[in-house]
């Protein structure tokens, strides 16, 4: 698509029918066509076609946003381009009246969004089709700079607000600090403070975290335990409101998205552990505790990616971790074939000892992270022939294998990442800065405060 032939061909008469310098929702139609065509790519008959039609989509969207950007120079250019990306565009805009009403239900049945229900924003689509050529075209990094210095301002669109606050909608301005007040509340959600202080709120719970191990076994463990507690589930609360304003397909672009999730969960089941042992008064067990320990790898890890977050390496770990994922989840799925083989396989014999379930599991596991061979040596007490047979057929595949897939898919995946590492790096600023812009008032209450606020403001609301 980048052949001067194809260019000249098909790309420009296509520009110069689409491009209308007053009409600002073309980027949005092209890339929501783009998300379309991604979907569809799902189907084998037509994947080929589907994927090019989307890189297409994105490619007519770059020069569009390009040509905006030459026809609109200065401040008011910023504007425009700003207008185009973060404002919300509504899809059935221009559609028949009752395809207008069927298609425009409520989000959330108990809130009304005041005109602005179920409007998606350019940027948005961008970010979920990861359109990331678009995203790093220089019209679009100039909004982006924009937004997270606070020079563009605007109420974002919201899936779900806990604490809505929608009376005070502001569309896509531009930022006049002579006219603003002296204490601008507003000026919390710029991304750039937004960050800091979400990065402060992050520090707190570890201190807190860290003081209630050390003080394990002492006296002092109670006023330290209950204020992890308390600003935990004030921090949890925050990271649910986050995910739901947006969704999780953005919020999952995050690099410490599945972080954030890991410790939600610990937490969760430390808490539930936690009050079975007030209730049964065995607090003394430190079942609960003992489990809470899970969470410093997590939690330290997760500051890494908070203090870099524009490393290439915790780039490529977010990347290569859902493919990682994948592929393990798949070969725990196949390997557990085996298991049942030797369980039913050792049942069937009698006259020998017949080894656990948990002993079969262990075997397998040293086998399959290559640490020892005694299931191997021991499978003869399974069978004779079909013991060993099925055990080195598992060390094969599992070991040698599955090591080698893994080795080559993670392989080619972080060599794609740093072949284009100004691309990414780009686009997770650019999930940052989407992200960073607030609508929901439960942002204005830091934790462990936000619980008293949802308390006390969700019934009045």
């Amino acid at each position: 698509m980048t052949s001067p032939r194809f260019n000249k061909l098909v790309i420009r008469p296509l520009i110069d029918r689409l491009y209308d310098e007053y009409d600002y929702s073309i980027v949005y139609c092209l890339l929501a066509n783009r998300v379309q065509f991604i979907r569809e790519q799902s189907s084998v008959v037509h994947q080929s076609t589907s994927i090019a039609r989307a890189n297409l989509c994105e490619l007519l969207a770059i020069r569009i946003i390009r040509n905006f950007q030459e026809d609109n120079p200065g401040l008011g250019g910023l504007l425009t381009l700003s207008k185009i990306l973060v404002e919300g565009f509504d899809p059935f805009s221009g559609a028949p009246e009752d395809i207008q009403t069927s298609g425009r239900y409520p989000q959330w049945p108990i809130q009304n969004r005041g005109g602005h229900e179920r409007k998606i924003t350019a940027l948005e689509l961008a970010i979920i089709s990861e359109s990331k050529n678009f995203i790093s075209s220089p019209g679009c990094q100039r909004v982006i700079e924009a937004v997270y210095q606070g020079w563009i301002v605007y109420t974002p669109l919201s899936f779900v607000d806990l604490l809505p606050n929608h009376f005070e909608y502001q569309p896509v301005s531009l930022y006049d600090p002579q006219k603003a007040p002296l204490l601008n509340h507003r000026r919390l959600i710029v991304p750039r403070s937004r960050y800091a202080i979400e990065f402060m709120q992050y520090i707190v719970l570890v201190v807190l975290y860290i003081l209630t191990m050390m003080h394990r076994g002492t006296n002092a463990l109670w006023m330290y335990e209950t204020l992890f507690i308390l600003y935990s589930a004030g921090w949890v609360l925050h990271e649910f409101a986050a995910i739901i304003e947006h969704g999780w397909t953005i919020h999952s672009q995050k690099l410490w998205s599945f972080l954030d999730l890991t410790f939600t969960l610990i937490f969760t089941i430390y808490v539930t552990i936690r009050s079975c042992e007030v209730l049964i008064k065995s607090m003394e067990t430190g079942m609960a505790l003992n489990f809470l320990c899970l969470a410093a790898p997590v939690l330290l890890t997760r500051l890494a990616f908070n203090i870099l977050p524009d490393h290439i390496v915790f780039i490529s770990l977010h990347a290569m971790m859902k493919e990682f994922l994948i592929l393990t989840f798949l070969a725990t799925w196949c390997f557990t074939g085996f298991l049942l083989a030797l369980q039913w396989l050792a049942t069937g014999d009698e006259s020998t000892t017949i080894p656990g379930d948990f002993t079969i599991i262990k075997w397998l596991l040293w086998i399959w992270f290559g640490l020892d061979g005694t299931g191997i040596e021991a499978s003869v007490q399974f069978h004779a022939i079909l013991g060993p047979g099925l055990t080195i057929a598992f060390a094969f595949l599992g070991n040698t294998l599955f090591l080698t897939i893994l080795v080559a898919l993670l392989t080619n995946r972080f060599s794609e990442i740093v072949i284009s590492e100004t691309v990414e790096i780009q686009f997770r600023r650019a999930v940052l800065t989407f992200e960073g812009v607030k609508s929901d008032a439960i942002f204005a209450y830091p934790p462990p405060f936000n619980l008293f606020a949802l308390a006390i403001l969700l019934p009045l609301s």
